[in-house]
């Protein structure tokens, strides 16, 4: 299960650390892709994960011209990344561009897949949400039943 938040900083090459603990749920081989909610975050799968996200992709008619233009950017925006021998990947020069993300990232587990975020971003984001009403938000989590 991928959960926790890890801070590491991006090389001038374009490479992380992926912490140990997610690369021995995952292994060495990560595929890493766009968030849908536009230039916030980028999302690394397992080949698993991977494999069943880029079905539902697939299964995109091309009639539906909403989706197509999701499935267009999602898979040119996409790249399978291999761990080097010193627990790093390498992220393409588009994704660390599309996701902000300048020195420190936060790596961040949502339990079957890892978020990327810019850690100003991923501050910000955090801050924002906090001003959320907290009881609309209890009450719509309970809907989850959480």
């Amino acid at each position: 299960m991928l959960i926790g938040e890890y801070n590491h900083s991006i090389d001038v090459k374009g490479r992380i650390i992926m912490p140990a603990k997610f690369r021995d749920d995952i292994g060495d081989v990560f595929y890493i892709t766009i968030s849908q909610e536009k230039g916030q975050c980028l999302k690394v799968y397992s080949p698993t994960e991977w494999q069943s996200f880029f079905e539902k992709v697939s299964s995109i008619k091309e009639s539906d011209k909403i989706a197509v233009r999701f499935k267009r950017e999602v898979l040119s925006h996409s790249a399978e990344c291999n761990v080097d021998k010193q627990g790093r990947i390498l992220l393409p020069d588009m994704l660390i561009k599309y996701a902000g993300i300048e020195k420190d990232v936060a790596v961040v587990g949502q339990g079957s897949y890892i978020e990327l975020w810019s850690y100003d971003k991923w501050t910000k984001y955090n801050n924002e949400e906090a001003e959320v009403d907290e009881e609309k938000f209890a009450e719509h989590l309970s809907s989850y039943g959480l």
